[in-house]
C-alpha cells in the first residue's frame, strides 16, 4: 500500500458537488493499493500513520501525534499513486489492486485508522473527487509498505 500523507489544517472532498468528507488539524492520507497487499499491510499502514509524530510540540518540534493535538484523519483513495511512466508518456495501472480487492483493503485501512482512536472521514471510491486541503508547513510524506521490508541504509 502506498500514501501520500499531507498534515493539513483542514481538508474536505467533494463528489458531484456535494461535500462527503471534511476535517479540521490533521492529516489528509491520499491511499493506493497495489496488487499482493494485505490486511497486514493496512494495519501496518494504519498503526504508522496514527503514530507519526508530526505535529508541533510547545517548543515547535515535530513531536505529537494525531490523539497528542486532537487530529482528524480524511482518507482518500487513489490508485494513480502505483502508476507507472516510465515508458511513454500514459500511465500505466498494471501494480493498481483490482477494484474489488482495493476497495476492501482501503475500508479495512479506514477501519483499522479508526481503531487506532482516530476520527476518520472518507472520499467515495472510485469517484471522482475534488479534494481541497490547507497543507500546514507543509508537510507531506510518502509511505509504501513495500519499504518497511528493505534494510535501511547506513
Amino acid at each position: 500500500m502506498r500514501a501520500v500523507v499531507q498534515r493539513v489544517s483542514q481538508a474536505s472532498v467533494e463528489v458531484d458537488g456535494q461535500t462527503v468528507g471534511q476535517i479540521g488539524r490533521g492529516l489528509l492520507v491520499l491511499l493506493g493499493v497495489g496488487q499482493g497487499d494485505t490486511q497486514e499491510d493496512a494495519l501496518y499502514l494504519a498503526r504508522k500513520i496514527a503514530g507519526l509524530r508530526i505535529f508541533a510540540d510547545a517548543e515547535g518540534k515535530m513531536n505529537l501525534a494525531l490523539a497528542d493535538v486532537g487530529g482528524e484523519v480524511l482518507v482518500v483513495s487513489q490508485f494513480t499513486l502505483y502508476g507507472d511512466t516510465r515508458k511513454g508518456n500514459r500511465p500505466s495501472f498494471v501494480e493498481a489492486a483490482p477494484p474489488n480487492q482495493g476497495k476492501q483493503l482501503y475500508e479495512r485501512f479506514c477501519d483499522l485508522l479508526a481503531q487506532q482512536g482516530v476520527h476518520v472521514e472518507t472520499g467515495v471510491f472510485q469517484a471522482h473527487m475534488q479534494v481541497h486541503l490547507i497543507n500546514d508547513g507543509p508537510v507531506t510524506l510518502w509511505l509504501d509498505t513495500a519499504e518497511r521490508l528493505r534494510p535501511r541504509r547506513a
